[in-house]
């Protein structure tokens, strides 16, 4: 299968690079084909605006989705929006790799949701959810956390699966993917290496079942 890693953390050293390494060589060691974008690596700017596109719809009043559309339509995206969005179409599975940062995406990660998804070539209307044009994809999302599991409920930090349901419906449900359940280290600095070397095992397991996962 063709799986697809989106990687957004600043140090190569830490436990966020540990698990995309681990995931790259061992799907890699399974027989999928594997694909990456290091965000950081990469130098990924993260602001939207007319950089997006080699075209342009109105000179005048710059609206993103009207030039997505226009942009669509022309052949019109910068080329390394296109070389992204060429990966998204291309997988199976898309994996995005993040330390949990105030309670979201890194903001790297974020801007590239918002360069690359754009409107006509991901979404349209009457193209979203159950009829979304990445229907029968799959999207998961492997993040870390500063702080530990127990404070994950609803009278503290709020539950996990709530936190992440505006990446999950917002994101990955409303342009077709079906979501699988999250991966996720908890308070990574609490943790001793041995604790990290197991959760790196368990990382491995689970990638080897993840085409044959239920859905959330």
């Amino acid at each position: 299968m063709n799986i697809l890693i989106v990687y957004a953390h600043p140090e190569p050293q830490s436990l966020n690079g540990a698990i995309y390494r681990t995931a790259i060589a061992h799907l890699t060691k399974l027989g999928h084909e594997v694909k990456t974008t290091d965000l950081y690596a990469t130098r990924f700017d993260p602001v939207s605006d007319r950089k997006n596109f080699t075209t342009i719809n109105n000179p005048n009043y710059f609206k993103q989705q009207p030039e997505e559309l226009y942009a669509t339509e022309n052949n019109g995206f910068a080329q390394e929006i296109t070389t992204e969005q060429e990966k998204v179409e291309w997988c199976d599975l898309m994996i995005f790799q993040f330390p949990l940062w105030w309670f979201t995406l890194p903001a790297i990660l974020k801007g590239w949701v918002d360069r690359v998804f754009a409107m006509g070539r991901f979404y349209n209307n009457g193209r979203i959810y159950e009829n979304g044009m990445f229907k029968g994809k799959r999207a998961m999302l492997s993040l870390t956390t500063g702080g530990p599991e127990k404070n994950y409920h609803k009278d503290l930090y709020g539950e996990i699966e709530s936190i992440l349901k505006p990446i999950h419906r917002g994101i990955f449900e409303f342009t077709g993917w079906s979501v699988l359940r999250p991966q996720v280290v908890y308070a990574v600095e609490r943790r001793s290496v041995e604790d990290l070397a197991g959760d790196l095992e368990r990382w491995k397991v689970r990638l080897e079942g993840v085409f044959e996962e239920g859905l959330d």
